[in-house]
């Protein structure tokens, strides 16, 4: 499989998936059964990666938890009106084993789909979970030192955040897993990175795993950082990243890892191995609705900038169609995915679905195609699967003010990309809820005497300027609200 600098990847919830299928074919499907079809599309798409969320064995524990919750019950039943209680199969993010869970298959299965994926060019990403287990996990009988106990004040006091279970040992009080600002999960235990043995033991989880896929989506990878672990537990731990992505990439060179990370520490686990970091403050930034701060995000390094996962949604946000009225969506779309790092997309995203489905869930309800937006991102993702896209050299461009006193020239934000041969192309965009003009004075070499077709890639339009203008005063736009440009530079002599 050739190597992309700037990939695109498409998450899928794997239980919804198949259970979608097993009522088209009225049996129970497994990844076996999931069309060549299907994949072909994917890989016509433009995608380069297929991200497989929750396909991992969990157990009753969990499940009887998700069951109960009602709290998490009032959000199922949201989405699923005729609810019942199959539907509810157990969050995927709490573990008993990494081994294909049984439901989707005999565990061969899963290596045979990934043989599939990468007959089509596709790799295969699937969920780390590194701070929690489930409660029935093993470890928790053979190894309840590899988790953080409690006492019984703390199980007083702090109902919330510690369980007590009988153990083989005799009783135990453990914590639930949990960040330093929530309330612990209680369908998980939280593992414990102050013991050496355990950091061991998860290494060689991590070494098993990666013999079954291309690259780990981490959750909540920030919580195993010394401080922030240290800081929520009182438990002082020695750094486990830089050694756990080393130990994998000594037998599995091409390994990607990718942390969802929060809390301004993307960098940090930049710098400890992760190929790429979730870019939760462009989205941020984003729903804000204001130019500045989002051009000033793009200030960024482009080490940093590169090993940014951009994303509209994902299985924990809420829907982009939820979120962002239709034109402003689409604007939000074209500056998040015409950038440097890993293009991210959510099932459900392309067709506008409003409705996020829980992870608890192994049934979704069937949605309204938005055909507006369908068309929309169909004309986005041929545009992505032009080289200077995917391989190419970006560059933000300075949107000059069209004339005195215009201050709107502030709402725009443009980009520049120049490809290996020589392919160029614009983007525009006015990230504001008012009409905007600007010179964008483009960056050509030997551009005097030329003429330029301005070829719309969202679109089927095009447009000719001069080289002479385009470089001063620069491109002239004049865009609606929450308008974009999306340019193929073709030099016609």
């Amino acid at each position: 499989m050739n190597s992309v600098l700037y990939p695109s990847l498409y998450q899928i919830n794997t239980r919804v998936w198949l259970n979608r299928l097993s009522r088209q074919i009225g049996r129970p499907a497994t990844l076996d059964d999931i069309p060549d079809a299907e994949l072909d599309q994917l890989a016509n798409l433009g995608f380069d990666w297929l991200y497989c969320l929750s396909v991992w064995q969990t157990g009753e524990a969990g499940r009887k938890v998700s069951r109960s919750n009602p709290q998490w019950l009032a959000e199922y039943r949201e989405l699923l009106p005729d609810l019942r209680e199959n539907d509810i199969c157990g969050s995927g993010f709490a573990v008993t084993a990494y081994t294909l869970n049984n439901l989707l298959g005999e565990p061969e299965a899963l290596a045979r789909l990934r043989g599939r994926l990468h007959q089509r060019g596709l790799k295969l990403m699937l969920d780390f979970v590194p701070n929690h287990t489930a409660p029935d996990h093993p470890w928790v009988q053979a190894h309840p030192e590899y988790y953080v106990s409690g006492t019984e004040e703390q199980l007083i006091g702090q109902p919330q955040n510690y369980v007590k279970l009988d153990l083989t040992q005799g009783p135990a009080i453990l914590a639930f897993g949990r960040d330093p600002y929530f309330d612990g999960w209680p369908d998980t235990l939280q593992l414990n990175y102050g013991n050496p043995a355990f950091q061991l033991a998860q290494i060689d989880e991590l070494l098993k795993i990666a013999q079954s896929c291309d690259g780990l989506r981490c959750d909540m990878a920030m919580l195993a950082l010394p401080d922030i672990f240290e800081r929520t537990w009182g438990i002082a731990a020695e750094p486990f990243w830089p050694t756990a992505t080393r130990k994998v990439r000594e037998e599995h060179p091409d390994f990607v890892f990718m942390a969802e990370v929060y809390w301004d520490m993307e960098w940090t686990l930049q710098q400890q191995g992760f190929d790429y970091t979730y870019d939760k403050r462009l989205y941020d930034r984003l729903r804000g609705k204001q130019a500045g701060p989002v051009r000033l995000h793009f200030w960024a390094d482009m080490d940093y900038q590169k090993k940014s996962a951009r994303f509209l949604e994902n299985h924990d946000e809420p829907r982009a169609a939820a979120t962002f009225p239709a034109h402003v969506h689409q604007a939000a779309a074209v500056l998040t995915y015409f950038n440097p790092g890993l293009r991210f997309f959510h099932e459900g995203q392309l067709q506008g679905w409003p409705k996020k489905i829980s992870v608890h869930l192994c049934r979704g309800q069937e949605q309204p195609t938005d055909t507006e937006l369908q068309e929309f991102y169909r004309h986005l993702l041929d545009a992505l699967r032009l080289d200077v896209f995917r391989n190419g050299v970006w560059q933000l461009l300075e949107c000059k003010r069209a004339w005195e006193g215009n201050w709107t020239s502030e709402c725009l934000i443009a980009f520049a990309w120049r490809g290996q041969d020589g392919q160029q192309a614009i983007v525009a965009v006015n990230y504001a809820p008012n009409q905007s003009q600007c010179y964008l004075p483009l960056p050509l070499p030997n551009a005097d005497g030329c003429v330029y077709e301005l070829k719309n890639l969202m679109g089927s339009d095009s447009y000719d300027r001069s080289g002479d203008s385009l470089l001063s005063p620069g491109l002239y736009l004049d865009l609606p609200p929450w308008g974009y440009g999306v340019f193929e530079l073709i030099r016609k002599g």
